[in-house]
């Protein structure tokens, strides 16, 4: 893309960004649900990246979306929309993370089925790739639950939401470098627990068994003349 081409696209993001918030600031409920649907994905996988736990993250979520409610005549467009309010979520999300240690509440995380990693949903009638795909998802957020924060959050950023190396150093208020470090990093990390525990679940990586090895079994025995 042209230097041209980003720099109209640019412009052409923000200015919907302020006509968005210019209508939430009248009180036009679709502008709110707009702005809602929009950032929620983006918004959860950075809180939940912080905080390492599903209901929390949506917690996290609400509160800043209300905060930034609140707020909405504060913004001046520096950044755009999404930006703002993902510096939001991660202010509220570190601040759950300093009162959960100051009330060393260390209670056990339990991941149940989080998205934060898109796979091709499996077929209903392929329960056993369906399987295969949800031990290896869990493998993937169990790597990145593992990280230290200094590093979660930049995956987060980069890896999982798709965030530039611009976008997240942005974010974060960090220099470019600090990201393409802290990334190189929890990369490492990443790869070095699944290496540890792929392996067993490779072995599921490519089944065949239930109605597919049944659809199979059928139509040798027919071409064999044994009808089913």
């Amino acid at each position: 893309m042209s230097a041209i081409s980003t720099s109209k696209s640019t412009a052409s993001d923000q200015s919907g960004d302020f006509d968005l918030v210019r209508r939430a600031l009248t009180r036009d409920a679709d502008a709110f649900r707009t702005i809602v649907r929009t950032h929620n994905r983006r918004l959860y996988r950075i809180a939940r990246g912080v905080v390492r736990n599903d209901g929390e993250a949506e917690d996290i979520v609400q509160e800043a979306y209300l905060s930034a409610f609140t707020h909405l005549d504060t913004f001046r467009g520096d950044s755009s929309l999404a930006t703002w309010l993902s510096r939001i979520v991660i202010n509220e999300a570190l601040g759950r993370l300093r009162k959960r240690r100051r009330a060393s509440d260390v209670a056990a995380t339990f991941v149940q089925e989080a998205q934060i990693i898109q796979f091709p949903l499996a077929n209903r009638d392929d329960p056993e790739r369906g399987m295969a795909q949800r031990q290896i998802l869990q493998l993937i957020e169990r790597a990145t639950d593992n990280l230290p924060n200094l590093y979660r959050i930049v995956f987060v950023a980069r890896v999982i939401e798709g965030l530039s190396v611009e976008e997240t150093a942005n974010l974060l208020d960090i220099r470019p470098e600090t990201v393409k470090t802290r990334l190189h990093r929890a990369r490492h990390l990443v790869r070095t627990q699944l290496d540890e525990q792929i392996g067993p679940i490779l072995l599921d990586a490519f089944p065949f068994a239930g109605r597919r090895c049944d659809r199979l079994t059928i139509a040798v025995m027919q071409r064999l003349g044994f009808p089913e």
